[in-house]
Order: structure tokens, then sequence, then C-alpha cells
């Protein structure tokens, strides 16, 4: 076993979390994560048409039904994302009032926005005030890190522009990234995210001060993602340049080359992102959100693919007690190689 900071924070057995994937559910990955001994996140799912407080209820009493494992939730921060201030507001309150949620739910990860708002939100300052919850965000810069040590988190996501999904404008990779923010901020817990998926590259991430590693593309190349198998079957032979920065709902996103992600090129800075957003007809902007629908039904030609370049090192589509069991065992091996290296 490999005991870190983060293991013994959450309770769980091994220092590996399933990286959150909104908009898509993820309810069967996250329950297969906690059972395999690392945890499980449930994405912010906003499919059009669906409620946000809802589903987080129904996927976090689905987990408390079948596991009795910790796990997390993630609320994407974004002044986009439709029911924001909802979820801050009313998930804590339903979590304080149920035993088990309160136990289980402990890791919450805030992204994609402010790090301040669910940090500010009443109902979570009682929640964490009256439970062993943790708050986490997504810090994809050293600056952004030092404003969510502001908001009094209890960790970071350290996450590169190697990760699938929404990016920050910085550009820079995880491996540069997470020794920048270890350096800042040594005693600050950090899970790192962003082109991981094997076990060497966990034994590096620890190396270099996180206590964890999440992952997303090697997750959803597994058998207990609820992806689609047209979305699965794009990683095995994948390559890290199949995949670029394009634009998305909050700024720059990784997605996989295709019609949809050569059409929204990447914006270069925050302004330009603004720029976008306000020159878009409201109809441009209904069949943008529909990518997302499109790809979870299996169009990965119309459809927004969100892809990290780990892809490049992922040759199979597995069981995530497997996936997890492998990683672990290689990255002890490693570590205690390199250990034998001390004379």
């Amino acid at each position: 076993m490999i005991e870190t900071n983060i293991t013994k924070m959450f309770g769980i057995k091994h220092p590996i979390f399933s990286a959150p994937m909104g908009p898509f559910f993820t309810r069967d990955l996250a329950l297969a994560v906690s059972e395999a001994g690392g945890l499980g996140v449930l994405s912010n799912v906003n499919i059009v048409g669906t409620d946000p407080v809802d589903e987080h209820k129904a996927s976090i009493e689905y987990m408390i039904e079948h596991t009795d494992k910790p796990f997390g939730l993630n609320i994407l921060t974004s002044r986009n994302n439709p029911g924001v201030r909802q979820m801050v507001r009313s998930l804590p309150r339903i979590v304080m009032g149920n035993v088990k949620m309160r136990d289980q739910c402990k890791y919450w990860l805030t992204s994609a926005g402010s790090s301040r708002i669910l940090a500010e939100s009443k109902s979570f300052q009682e929640l964490r005030k009256n439970s062993e919850v943790k708050h986490f965000h997504v810090a994809p810069a050293v600056w952004l890190a030092q404003k969510c040590v502001n908001s009094g988190v209890d960790g970071i996501v350290v996450t590169g522009t190697e990760g699938g999904g929404h990016q920050s404008y910085e550009r820079v990779s995880t491996l540069v990234l997470l020794q920048q923010i270890n350096k800042n901020f040594p005693d600050l817990p950090k899970i790192a995210c962003g082109g991981f998926a094997t076990g060497e590259s966990l034994a590096a991430a620890i190396s270099l001060g996180a206590g964890a590693i999440a992952m997303g593309s090697r997750f959803i190349a597994s058998k207990q993602s609820e992806f689609h198998e047209k979305y699965k079957g794009l990683i095995p032979p994948g390559n890290p340049q199949d995949t670029g920065l394009y634009t998305g709902s909050f700024g720059p996103i990784r997605l996989y080359k295709n019609e949809y992600a050569l059409s929204h090129p990447a914006p270069s800075s925050k302004e330009e992102m603004i720029a976008y957003e306000n020159s878009i007809s409201p109809e441009q902007r209904v069949k943008d959100l529909g990518a997302y629908d499109r790809v979870y039904n299996g169009d990965i030609d119309t459809g927004a693919v969100l892809l990290g370049q780990s892809i490049g090192i992922i040759d199979s589509i597995d069981d995530v007690n497997d996936i997890i069991e492998r990683i672990i065992n290689k990255a002890e091996n490693v570590i205690r190689t390199n250990s034998s290296m001390l004379k």
C-alpha cells in the first residue's frame, strides 16, 4: 500500500481519484473507483434538460445505496454554468440531512470558476463545521492556487494542459505546474491531474509533492464508465497529437480533433473568450451545448469529445479494479527501485 496525506485525509486505500467529467454522467464509474479503493467523483451533470441539483441528489443517493466507501462530487462554479447558486445552497443542506451522505460524501471539488462561491455558502460552512468534508478546487496556475488558499480550501487539484476538458489560458504542463505550486505551497494537500495513466506517473506525482493523482481519460477507457462505446473506442489507438485546445463553454478546452473541435479554435485570452460569448447567437449557443449531448449518444464527429493527451499511453479498455491494481503495483515497484538507488 502507498499511504499519503491524501489517503489518510479521506480514509481511502489507494491515492487514485476519478477526475470530474461533466457534463456527463459518471455515477457507475464513481462507484467502481470507490469500491476499488480509490475515490470516485460524481460529475456536475448539465446535459440539456437536466436539473443539476436533482441529478447530484440522485447520484449521491445511488452511491450511499451501493457502497459504504467515501466519494466526492464536483460543482462547476463558472458564471456560465446554470444552477451553480442553487447547487452551493441546496446540496450541502441535502447532505447535512442524511447521516450516510454526510459520512461518505467527503470530497467537494469546485472548478472552472471561483473557489469562493462554495466556501462562502452558509449551508456549506455549516456542513463543514459538522462533518469531515473537505473542499478542494482545481488550480491550473500558480496565481489561481493563491486564490484558492485565500478562500480557505483544504487542498487543490493541480491540473496541467495535458488533461482533457477545460484548461487555463496559461497552458503550463502538469510537470512544471506541480513543481511551481509545491514550491509556493509545500504544506497544502495536492492532487495531480493531467497526463496520468500509469504507475510510473503516480510515483512521479508523489515525488513532486502530490498526495494522489486524478485520472479522466484512463477511466473513460474502462468497462464501468457510462461513456458511449464509440467514445471509448477512440482511446486505445489514440495519440497525444489527436487532441488539441479549442473553445469550450468556460474557456479553452482540450478535445479530440474532429469536425466540431476544428470549427471552434481556442481563445487566446479571457477577453477573447468574453468577446466570443457576446458575439454568438442564442441559436449557436444552444447548438454548441448540444455537442455534448451528441457525443454522449455516440456522435464522435460533430460532438465535443473531451480527452487528454494521456490517450497516447492507454492501449486497452479495462475493468476499473484492474486499472487501479496495475497502477498501484507498478508505482510500488518504481518507488522500491528508486529507493534502492540510495547508498
